[in-house]
């Protein structure tokens, strides 16, 4: 049960709830999280992050998700727009650099991303940062294409026996789930369009990558996955929070998620009519 701090949260409050959710020195951990899910905290999102390297020791990696959705072309169809407003408003877009705002990503990954030492992955939309021993190894290699596939920071936490920690928001904002996508037969698709540089000239570059669940199954297949696992919730503040291993939650969601969209496909068909009707 959850009670309400009657004062902020002190770093020694936060790396004792971490490690009542299982967090524990030398692990690689991606996090997702909400701020004020938590409460007051004493120093706010620094704080959290300080507590969080604190629990992880110096043999431990954190990674956050710091995405840039304001690298996109926002008209990307340009119907019935002419050719001049088309270059002035693809010249605003700005080019992905190391230190960008991660805009809607929140406070948390923004500090990560701030931090001396930290590195952030080259994808001009979808970035992972990390800091601590493994970080240049998370971050190293991310393909445009599917950028949250195997060849990306997510692919290569799976590979280390990473895990993934919930602070105070659900399987909605688990991205992991979006990597769990790339690994099935036949996911959702999408295409991202960003200005990229190529040989010293700025073009636009358009990639496929998986879509947006908009809450369709992730929530399912998550709660579903916390449930066979035991996975505990631990209350930290005023927030619920879930520490993930990453291998067992995809071995677990790509079957699932996979039968999900199967469903959603037959059930399409149906419904679709006869050819030629």
């Amino acid at each position: 049960m959850r009670t309400t701090p009657t004062s902020p949260l002190s770093p020694a409050d936060l790396a004792e709830g971490w490690r009542k959710a299982g967090l524990e020195e030398g692990m690689d951990v991606i996090v997702h999280s909400s701020l004020s899910s938590l409460g007051p905290v004493d120093g706010g999102a620094a704080t959290v992050v300080n507590s969080l390297r604190s629990v992880l020791g110096p043999t431990g990696t954190l990674a956050v998700p710091t995405f840039t959705w304001q690298v996109t072309d926002s008209d990307p169809d340009h119907v019935g727009v002419p050719t001049s407003d088309v270059t002035e408003r693809r010249a605003s877009v700005p080019a992905f650099h190391a230190d960008l705002d991660t805009t809607s990503m929140g406070a948390i990954p923004d500090t990560v991303r701030s931090l001396p030492g930290s590195i952030r992955s080259t994808h001009p939309q979808a970035s992972v940062t990390a800091i601590g021993a493994r970080a240049a190894e998370i971050t190293g290699h991310q393909t445009l294409g599917f950028a949250l596939g195997p060849s990306s920071p997510f692919g290569r936490l799976h590979d280390l026996d990473g895990y993934i920690l919930l602070i105070g928001v659900g399987h909605d904002r688990n991205t992991f789930l979006h990597h769990v996508e790339t690994l099935t037969p036949s996911p959702r698709l999408k295409v991202r369009r960003f200005p990229y540089t190529i040989n010293g000239e700025r073009v636009w570059v358009e990639t496929l990558d998986v879509g947006n669940d908009n809450g369709r199954h992730f929530p399912t297949v998550g709660r579903e996955f916390e449930e066979q696992a035991g996975t505990p919730e631990v209350p930290v503040g005023n927030a619920l929070c879930r520490l993930l291993p990453i291998q067992a939650l995809v071995a677990f969601a790509v079957p699932r998620l996979t039968e999900l969209l199967a469903a959603d496909a037959a059930a399409s068909c149906a419904g679709s009519p006869a050819p030629n009707a």
